[in-house]
């Protein structure tokens, strides 16, 4: 765990995640200058948001609005530029030059982070995986099935920044975290299970190229040890091209049953199952599942394959599962409105996402009545051409 009494560092971007770093690295002695390119005036609810701290650590904490100047870097020990600053910002990269360690909050919480740890990334469905283990996790608590954890705490690119509770969890918690390729680039130490949902072309106006995303990516079986778990979507070529990445134990998720001896979730029969590396179990009937469509009974068997790694029993997946209606903003049911069936899916903002909304509708009684579907997002420049091609 790293001692950062009397360190220097730049935070850079004072949004959610730099704040919750800014406010640890002060409490724990760190000179601290918050750096942000908006002009103060439009960062005053950042600064009232530090406001609760006493007076000494307050005093730890300098504001450097309205640009990002060079200088901050001298007398720098460390720089942490948070999940929407990309690494070619000329600080970013002059501290490259320089020598200075970059770092990030997921990489200061898992350095001090008393418990196991499950990390989730992929290009999509990260948040309603992320969101399901919790839920399984949390049933496993409540119904006293698995005494293994006392409390469960779910966050990450997600909700609060868990880095904001690291001093309230204990070394018999559960921590489960969604992480974006912006926070995996930096990371130098990675959780104790793994997950890599599938690989398609996301976020490319913030990578220099797909190459350098899939590195991103990659990062999260790279700084793993061989006591921890990886596990990987064995139907996408993206997930299942980095099997060779992995370096402790392997588990999968798909429609077929894992090879024999390796642990993981698949579909047989119509039911929902779990291999133990050996055997089937059947968890419940896919036609008992509320969400709809393919990619999402995917992101169901995530869960179920990262539930098995952490030890949650099959009685706590079929109950959150049976109970899980989704997430906001993603393929969400809004009402039935002069004729049609509106959907939001807002969050669906890469091209993939959405024609895997559009094939969630795909049985004849969906085509009843129309359907207008509202995606999300901004241009990531990505390929557009099969989703205008499935539309047409």
């Amino acid at each position: 765990m790293m001692n950062w009494m009397d360190k220097r560092v730049i935070v850079i971007g004072v949004a959610r995640q730099g704040l919750a770093l800014g406010r640890y690295l002060a409490q724990h002695g760190a000179y601290v200058v918050m750096n942000d390119q908006k002009p103060a005036d439009q960062l005053r609810g950042a600064r009232d948001s530090l406001s609760d701290l006493g007076e000494e650590t307050a005093s730890r904490i300098e504001w450097v609005c309205g640009s990002h100047p060079l200088t901050l870097l001298d007398g720098a020990d460390f720089v942490c530029p948070s999940g929407g600053v990309p690494l070619t910002l000329p600080l970013v990269q002059e501290a490259i030059r320089r020598g200075i360690p970059l770092t990030n909050d997921s990489q200061v919480f898992l350095e001090a982070c008393p418990c196991l740890t499950i990390g989730i990334t992929g290009s999509a469905g990260k948040t309603t995986t992320t969101s399901l283990v919790g839920k399984i996790a949390q049933v496993a608590v409540d119904t006293n099935t698995c005494t293994v954890f006392r409390k469960v705490w779910v966050g990450g690119n997600i909700g609060a920044p868990l880095l904001s509770m690291l001093e309230e969890m204990r070394e018999n918690d559960l921590a489960v975290l969604e992480l974006s390729s912006f926070q995996l680039e930096l990371m130098t130490k990675s959780v104790n299970i793994a997950c890599i949902l599938n690989i398609t072309p996301n976020h490319l106006d913030r990578h220099a190229s797909m190459n350098e995303y899939l590195a991103a990516k990659r990062r999260i079986l790279e700084i793993q040890t061989e006591n921890d778990v990886a596990i990987l979507g064995r139907d996408d070529p993206g997930a299942w091209g980095l099997s060779g990445e992995v370096i402790g134990r392997c588990a999968l998720f798909g429609k077929e049953q894992p090879p024999v001896g390796v642990k993981g979730a698949f579909i047989q029969d119509d039911w929902l199952c779990l291999s133990d590396g050996y055997k089937p179990s059947q968890v419940l009937r896919v036609a008992d599942i509320q969400l709809r469509g393919w990619h999402n009974l995917e992101n169901i068997l995530a869960a179920c394959a990262i539930s098995q790694a952490a030890g949650l029993p099959v009685s706590a997946m079929r109950e959150a599962i049976l109970a899980f209606t989704g997430v906001p903003h993603r393929l969400e049911w809004v009402n039935l409105w002069r004729g049609a069936d509106w959907y939001n899916d807002s969050i669906a903002t890469a091209p993939e996402r959405v024609m895997a909304a559009i094939h969630s509708f795909d049985t004849p009684v969906d085509l009843v009545r129309p359907i207008v579907l509202l995606a999300g997002g901004r241009d990531k420049n990505l390929p557009w051409t099969e989703l205008a091609e499935l539309i047409h």
